[in-house]
């Protein structure tokens, strides 16, 4: 071992005390303390050390050893099921985040006696890998079409294959552990296969269905899109005000009225079909007296509005006066039939001459526009479920193709597109507006900037587009023997929610909840190549809705299963395939093969089915005791999760859902690399180390947004270093510790006791902190405990005893509390500070085989909790706040050095409080040479704290005697013993 001159010695530094012992000339008694040992450094150097420490539990197989011990003990099972990002990438600090929360929540559970298991994961399929391969081929000019599918697929795998290994290293490199040799991959054999079960049961549980509805469609990536799969952002719009002519169901001035609707997509109205009001909004007839010069109405005009917008919309076309004629009634507006705006132009071939009904909808508000919404079933949720209501999906139109332009049939607009391939506004929505003008048919037009769905990976704007695709019924109610919690996926899923999850925090339930309770039937088609296939067969020449449209086979899907599990999805699209599986069973030409892939949400959502269920180090029952991601996957995996497992297995697939936020800059906002704020973990762990990026995360409220940034992380620096000055003082004090040391708890000092008392506390704490996901908690707890009870008072007072007394009792008494102290703060902290904990073990219990995450947290001696002894000796602190601030006074007034040269007088007026602090050695408590306690009345100039401490007054008294120039303590009988030059205490500990 090496002494290190860097510690604090008793009261001073020892250069201080050397310099001073030789200024006399008695002997220098520094080699005769007890001073720490240790080789523990002050500095860290984590980016140099931490890949030491990874290679060293590799070697060692830690995470093997804790399965094998799981076993040999059997330790109940604790599995956090790791939701799978996307192969394509390096990390960002948002992966970081959440796999360090994961690994926190598997290592303490781990340490609290489970066999706690993580099995690391990838979502390989889907659109983000596709995109990437898009792009390469759009930098070589190739064209994807020209290249066979099966080619195709297995560039996106290899691109895939090659993400997850760069990502593993990356994720490791954090202090992660898991089955990094055997992760789970969505597309491996194995997972396809069943992945592909999961949809067949969907399939033969009746489920699932073909339907023509309008859904969420990317024109760029032209694919339809989940829910899961938009943001939103702001974006400029054209607004339009368009008047509808009555043609039937009115008499008098309401017969030559026109009733506006307003729009902020132009482009919809060649497929409107109706017109939507709101029996609860109060509606007016209002009639132009005068306009501006310019305007598209002119006085006598009758229209009819909602009487909270009639005067902004009338403004806007540009009207300088009007009368508002009379009320309409919601029965007069459901007797109206009203005429397309295009109905009757030249061209049109009477493409728009139909009837456009009034309909009545809880959708339609007042907040903007006129009070009335044009309704295109084929273009808006709403506007499809008013249909459907009213059983009208045969007037659905499809007017749209999957670039956004407009089909060969409609007229006029044929080929112009909504969103061109770049993303930008095609010429679909100015010529819409222009054909408007020409016909008469609008009154006012504008722009308006406003939240509008966009995809998450092309950043494009997307629109509602009516396209068949295939869907999963969430209200069909299943004969299926799995209804302990409903009849249907969207029962079941509520249910779950409430009777079988937890959530952390809790407003991640009302979140999901509202979601699943309003959420529409799961779209679970894309029309794309680069996933599992939906694998069915539909037949030839049947419609959607005939019972014998889809092929239900138990035979046919067992050899799809077999097939994939063999050779893996890609055989789906090798030729013969079909003639191979339906064979023998029926007329392979009587069956269409479907080739649309699955939402990559259901392949995400079936890892229960191969990761929880089918692996050895899965759960029994497939179900996992945590889910943990960030916020927005209460519509992303939490969601395809739950609706996926309900459809299957009757129930939610987790017992506890954790969420967190996302991470923000230093200033609250959002990371960009185009404003320069990102912070990537790379970056941090170069700089800082692993361990500093793992305390950030344990000392933020995850649960909320974070903030991350260079003067964040200097904070986080700083805390490491305190709680490292913490170890590294416990670690020179305990040098060359043995059992023959260890004292009985009942024989300790009641300092001691007071300090196990406080970690039986702390360890209660600690357990419900990690039990519960609150690790913020339990480093504040840790963190004030070492530096607040520990460093600033039990080792300041206790510094004397270890550097100075001979083989006391007390010593020893100290000594054994370090001891355990060392393994308490070690194997608590060990989740969270996974490469420091490390050092700091095998600093003391070095070995091949050592290491502090093969342990478990320590339990508590049943007698170390003393609820008396802790409220006495908060009396006790109390009052030693009093000392030790008048003490400071002197000290900045510079009339005493150190609190060693003090002997106050402390005058107490509880006698409880005074009987107390005479049963311990108050002087060596508040670091004095001499202390006086007394009932006396407190004199006026003592010092007090007035507001925090009341009833004890001090008045500064200098030490009397000569300081001992071992201990420095200031005492009478020094210079009268063997030694020269100490007290008694140090004479006898020189022997």
């Amino acid at each position: 071992m090496e002494t290190r001159a860097d510690f604090a010695y008793p009261h001073t530094s020892l250069k201080d005390r050397t310099d001073m012992c030789s200024e006399t000339t008695t002997p220098d008694y520094k080699e005769t303390l007890n001073l720490p040992k240790t080789d523990f450094p002050m500095r860290a150097g984590l980016p140099k050390r931490e890949p030491g420490w990874l290679e060293r539990w590799a070697k060692i197989g830690v995470y093997e050893k804790l399965r094998e011990k799981g076993k040999a003990d059997g330790r109940p099972s604790f599995v956090l099921h790791d939701g799978p990002p996307y192969a394509n990438g390096h990390l960002h600090i948002g992966h970081a985040l959440n796999k360090t929360i994961k690994d926190i929540i598997t290592r303490s559970h781990q340490m609290m006696g489970f066999d706690a298991r993580y099995v690391p994961g990838w979502d390989c399929h889907g659109l983000p890998i596709e995109w990437k391969i898009e792009e390469q081929y759009r930098k070589k000019g190739k064209n994807k079409d020209d290249v066979p599918v099966i080619d195709f697929r297995r560039e996106c795998r290899a691109f895939a294959d090659e993400w997850v290994n760069i990502q593993r290293e990356e994720f490791k490199r954090l202090g992660v552990y898991g089955t990094w040799d055997d992760p789970y991959l969505t597309m491996n054999y194995h997972a396809e296969a069943v992945i592909a079960e999961e949809f067949m049961k969907f399939l033969m549980n009746g489920t699932l269905y073909q339907g023509s509805k309008p859904v969420m469609w990317s024109p760029v990536e032209k694919t339809a899109l989940a829910e899961a799969e938009i943001e939103y952002h702001d974006h400029k719009s054209h607004t339009i005000w368009v008047p509808f002519k009555v043609v039937s169901g009115a008499e008098g001035d309401l017969a030559s009225a026109r009733v506006v609707i307003w729009t902020t997509t132009p482009w919809t109205i060649p497929s409107n079909k109706a017109v939507a009001y709101n029996p609860k909004i109060a509606y007016g007839l209002y009639r132009v007296d005068a306009t501006e010069e310019e305007s598209w109405t002119k006085p006598g005009d009758l229209y009819v509005f909602a009487d909270t917008l009639a005067e902004d919309a009338l403004t806007k076309s540009r009207v300088t006066e009007f009368t508002r004629v009379r009320d309409v009634t919601a029965d007069e507006l459901g007797a109206l039939t009203l005429a397309h705006p295009f109905a009757g132009l030249d061209g049109a071939d009477g493409f728009w001459d139909y009837d456009v009904p009034m309909i009545d909808g809880d959708h339609v508000t007042d907040d903007a526009g006129t009070g009335f919404v044009h309704t295109a079933p084929s273009h808006g949720a709403d506007d499809y479920e008013c249909f459907v209501k009213r059983n009208w999906l045969d007037r659905m139109t499809h007017n749209v193709g999957e670039e956004s332009e407009f089909l060969p049939h409609v007229p006029f607009f044929a080929g112009l597109t909504v969103i061109d391939r770049k993303g930008k506004e095609g010429k679909a929505n100015p010529a819409v507006i222009a054909k408007l003008v020409e016909a008469g048919g609008i009154i006012a037009r504008g722009r308006v900037t406003h939240s509008y769905p966009h995809s998450w990976r092309s950043k494009a704007p997307v629109i509602f587009r009516n396209t068949p695709q295939w869907f999963a019924s969430v209200d069909k109610k299943l004969d299926d023997g799995m209804g302990t919690y409903g009849d249907s996926i969207r029962e079941r899923a509520l249910r779950s929610i409430d009777e079988l999850v937890k959530w952390t925090p809790q407003t991640g339930r009302n979140r999901l909840y509202s979601m699943i309770e309003s959420r529409p039937d799961w779209v679970l088609s894309r029309q794309r190549a680069w996933g599992v296939p939906l694998t069915c067969f539909t037949k030839k020449g049947a419609l959607p809705t005939d019972d014998d449209f889809l092929l239900r086979n138990d035979e046919v899907n067992q050899r799809i299963s077999a097939a994939f599990e063999e050779s893996g999805a890609d055989v789906w699209y090798e030729d013969g395939f079909k003639e191979k599986v339906l064979g023998d069973i029926v007329n392979p030409d009587d069956y269409e093969q479907v080739f649309d892939v699955l939402d990559v949400w259901f392949d995400s959502g079936s890892t229960h089915a191969f990761v929880l269920r089918d692996r050895e180090d899965g759960t029994p029952d497939g179900i996992a005791d945590v889910y943990l991601e960030g916020t927005d996957q209460h519509r992303g995996w939490f969601h395809s999760s739950l609706l996926q497992a309900c459809g299957t297995k009757g129930r939610a697939p987790y017992k506890n859902v954790v969420t967190h936020g996302f991470t923000l800059d230093e200033k609250g906002m959002k990371m960009s690399k185009s404003l320069g704020n990102t912070i990537v973990p790379e970056q941090i762990v170069k700089q800082y180390g692993a361990d500093i990026l793992r305390l950030w995360v344990a000392q933020t409220d995850y649960t909320a947004d974070q903030r991350i940034g260079p003067e964040i992380l200097k904070g986080v620096a700083d805390s490491y270093r305190r709680l490292r000055n913490t170890m590294r003082f416990m670690l020179g004090s305990l040098a060359d510790f043995s059992e023959a040391d260890r004292v009985d708890p009942a024989q300790m000092p009641e300092l001691e006791r007071w300090v196990l008392h406080r970690l039986a506390e702390l360890d209660t704490t600690v357990r419900e902190g990690y039990e519960n996901f609150d690790f913020s908690g339990v480093w504040q707890a840790v963190f004030n405990f070492a530096t607040v009870d520990l460093s600033a008072f039990y080792f300041d007072i206790r510094k004397d005893v270890l550097y100075c007394d001979g083989d006391t009792e007390r010593r020893r008494a100290a000594r054994t509390v370090l001891d355990i102290l060392f393994h308490r703060l070690t194997t608590w902290l060990a989740p969270i500070l996974t490469f420091t904990m490390e050092e700091v073990w095998l600093e003391r219990f070095p070995g091949d085989d050592s290491s502090v995450h093969l342990v478990d947290f320590p339990a508590p001696a049943p007698g170390w909790l003393d609820g008396d002894l802790a409220e006495k000796w908060a009396g006790i602190r109390k009052a030693r706040r009093v000392v030790t601030a008048a003490l400071e006074v002197q000290r900045r007034d510079k009339v005493i050095g150190a609190s060693l040269e003090a002997a106050p007088v402390v005058h107490v007026e509880d006698a409880a409080v005074l009987e107390a602090l005479k049963t311990v050695d108050f002087d060596d408590l508040c670091i004095t040479s001499a202390i006086t306690l007394t009932d006396d009345p407190t004199p006026n100039e003592a010092f007090r704290l007035e507001g925090e401490v009341e009833g004890i007054g001090v008045v500064f008294e200098k030490a009397e005697g000569e300081k001992c120039q071992r201990c420095w303590k200031i005492l009478p009988d020094v210079g009268t013993h063997s030694h020269a030059g100490v007290c008694a205490r140090c004479d006898e500990a020189l022997g």
